[in-house]
C-alpha cells in the first residue's frame, strides 16, 4: 500500500514537527517528548485542557490546540496511548496556576495512563482535574475498554470546556461542563473498509468487498453487526437511530449533530449523510441547532463515518459558539 512516509517509525515525530513549522506561532512542541502546547503555554490565570491518545486520528488530538479549546496534547504512536511520563509533562506544561483538566477517552490505556500522570503533576503541586468520555453507543465493553468507547463526542468535550475556561471559570466550574457534555452525547459509526496502519502496510482486519461493519471503533475494533453494503440512507438511518435510542430526547430538544468522516470518506459523501441525517432529526421532533460536517476524530484512511447527537441547552450553545482558533476548528463570533 502506498503512503507518504519516510521510515514507519519516524512517522509520529516528523507529523508532529510538520504541525509545528506549519502553526509556528500557534503551537510548539516539548523538549525530547511528542506533546503539542500551545505557544503560549501556560497560560496564566486560566485552567489548561489538556487530551491525548493515539495518533492516527488526525485533527484529534493537536489540530484542536488554541484559543477556546485545547491548551496541550500528547500523541503516542499510532492506536498506542501516550506514557504517563509524556502526560505529566504535558499537564505541568500547561498549568497556569489555577489547575488543569485531562480530557480522556475510554480506552484502559489513555485512563490508566493518565490516572498515573494526574498523580505525578499532583506531587508536583498542579491541581489535576479528569473526565472520561464515553459516547460509543455500539458496544458496551471491547477489546480497549471497560465500558463505552469515546470517540468523535469527545470533540464537544473540548470545545465546551475550552470556552469555559477561556471566560475564567475555575476548575470546579470546567469540570462541570464537560461532564454535562459527556452526559448528553451519543456516537455511532461504520467502516466500509479497514484503515492500513504504517507499520503493518496493510488492512488491520478483513473486510469484503460487499461488506460493511457497524458499530465499528476507530480502532479497527469489531462493531455490532458485519453486513452486506447498504445505502447511504440506510446506514445513516441505522446508526442515528441507534444514538437516538440511547439518547431518548424529548420533543422539541435541540442538538448539535456530527457527520465524522473516518479519514477515507470524500466530504461529498458525508453530505449525503448529513442530508438524510437532518431529515430524521426533524421526523423525531428535535431540532438541530448546529451540524457539523468533516473529518474530526479520524482512523488513519479508514473509509466510513460516525454520527453524534449532542443535546444542547442555552449554556451549551453558548459555548459551542463561543470563539475559538485552532488548526482544526475555528469559530468566529
Amino acid at each position: 500500500m502506498k503512503k507518504l512516509i519516510n521510515d514507519p517509525e519516524d512517522v509520529v515525530d516528523e507529523m508532529l514537527d510538520g504541525m509545528v513549522a506549519a502553526y509556528p506561532d500557534r503551537l510548539r512542541r516539548l523538549d525530547d517528548a511528542e506533546v503539542l502546547v500551545r505557544a503560549d503555554a501556560p497560560v496564566d490565570g486560566k485552567v489548561g485542557i489538556v487530551s491525548g491518545g493515539g495518533s492516527g486520528h488526525e485533527p484529534t488530538h493537536g489540530g484542536f490546540i488554541g484559543d477556546g479549546m485545547l491548551d496541550g496534547a500528547a500523541a503516542g504512536e499510532v492506536f498506542t496511548s501516550p506514557t504517563a511520563d509524556q502526560l505529566g509533562s504535558m499537564i505541568e506544561a500547561c498549568d497556569g496556576g489555577e489547575g488543569v483538566l485531562a480530557v480522556v477517552k475510554n480506552y484502559e490505556g489513555d485512563v490508566m495512563n493518565f490516572d498515573t500522570a494526574a498523580e505525578m503533576a499532583g506531587m508536583e503541586g498542579v491541581d489535576v482535574s479528569q473526565v472520561v468520555v464515553n459516547d460509543d453507543v455500539a458496544v458496551e465493553d471491547s477489546l480497549y475498554t471497560s465500558g463505552r468507547r469515546g470517540v468523535a463526542g469527545t470533540i464537544l468535550v473540548h470545545k465546551a470546556a475550552g470556552a469555559k475556561a477561556a471566560e475564567g471559570a475555575d476548575l470546579d466550574e470546567v469540570t462541570r461542563v464537560a461532564e454535562k457534555v459527556i452526559d448528553n452525547v451519543a456516537t455511532m459509526g461504520t467502516a466500509l473498509t479497514s484503515c492500513i496502519t504504517p507499520d503493518k502496510g496493510e488492512p488491520t482486519f478483513d473486510l469484503g468487498e460487499d461488506e460493511i461493519e457497524l458499530g465499528i471503533g476507530i480502532h479497527g475494533e469489531p462493531g455490532t453487526e458485519r453486513t452486506d453494503i447498504m445505502s447511504a440512507d440506510e446506514i445513516t438511518e441505522h446508526l442515528t437511530e441507534n444514538v437516538l435510542d440511547d439518547l431518548d430526547l424529548d420533543d422539541g430538544q435541540e442538538v448539535v449533530t456530527i457527520v465524522n468522516g473516518m479519514g477515507g470518506t470524500p466530504l461529498m459523501e458525508l453530505f449525503v449523510v448529513n442530508k438524510r441525517l437532518q431529515e430524521l432529526i426533524d421526523d423525531h421532533g428535535l431540532e438541530t441547532w448546529d451540524a457539523w460536517v468533516g473529518d474530526y476524530m479520524t482512523s488513519l484512511d479508514m473509509d466510513g463515518a460516525s454520527i453524534t447527537v449532542c443535546a444542547v441547552d442555552d449554556e451549551l450553545k453558548e459555548l459551542l459558539s463561543a470563539p475559538a482558533d485552532t488548526p482544526g476548528l475555528t469559530v468566529t463570533e
